[in-house]
């Protein structure tokens, strides 16, 4: 049985936090009013018709560790970069404001993730931990399909050169050069490479860049803000 696959990423609009956090932020760890960040978590669930217990938070730390639910999660799991599910009407969610959202699925294995891709993180291969977890659970890299979500585009995301250096060495195809021809990073062009190696070649990537789209959250455009959710379910 091939599973429906449903995959959805929120913008800034239509939720009940107030600025600096304007006004979907469904991050619980920025600052914001937890009475506003359950509002907007408590409509999320509702517009996309899983219920209070249908969707499972992460709390996100910039490291590799992927851990397998097989049903609703009271709070978040913790000290988690990346989720895997084999529960159809179990929807994963990620939270980034320029980190990079990976939704992953094998439909015909029943099989989906959602990963936390920051620097950090893409460089120590959570991606890759990712469809290790996948294949452990039945998936088959040929039937993997990937999105990688908004996240900070290579023109805008500058950093030191040492820097795109050493994450380059780790994730290559990273490295590149901002709009301003400084050092750059473009995690997305890494991770799509890294997948490619891995056998994974359906890779979709959202063209939106966080900090050039005022319709998203951007840590690095303005912070304290919010953060996006990026969620995969099967239905």
């Amino acid at each position: 049985m091939t599973r429906r696959i449903r995959c959805v990423t929120t913008t800034r609009a239509g939720g009940a936090s107030v600025a600096p956090f304007d006004s979907f932020n469904l991050g619980d760890h920025v600052g914001d009013d937890p009475a506003a960040v359950a509002a907007n978590r408590a409509r999320l669930a509702a517009t996309i018709g899983l219920g209070p217990d249908g969707i499972v938070w992460m709390n996100q730390v910039h490291g590799d560790r992927v851990v397998a639910v097989d049903g609703p999660v009271e709070g978040a799991v913790d000290d988690a970069d990346g989720l895997v599910t084999t529960r159809p009407g179990l929807a994963l969610a990620v939270v980034t404001a320029d980190c990079v959202p990976v939704l992953a699925s094998d439909p015909r294995a029943g099989v989906v993730a959602a990963v936390h891709a920051g620097r950090a993180g893409a460089k120590a291969g959570v991606v890759a931990r990712a469809v290790e977890a996948m294949l452990s659970r039945g998936a088959h890299v040929e039937d993997i399909s990937v999105l990688l979500g908004p996240a900070v585009s290579g023109r805008n995301y500058e950093v030191p050169d040492d820097m795109a250096v050493d994450v380059e060495a780790a994730l290559p195809g990273s490295r590149t050069a901002t709009a301003r021809g400084t050092a750059g990073l473009d995690l997305r062009a890494g991770l799509a490479r890294q997948l490619a190696g891995l056998g994974v070649t359906k890779v979709a990537v959202d063209p939106r860049c966080t900090v050039a789209d005022p319709n998203l959250f951007s840590h690095r455009r303005g912070a304290p803000t919010g953060r996006l959710a990026s969620l995969v379910w099967m239905e």
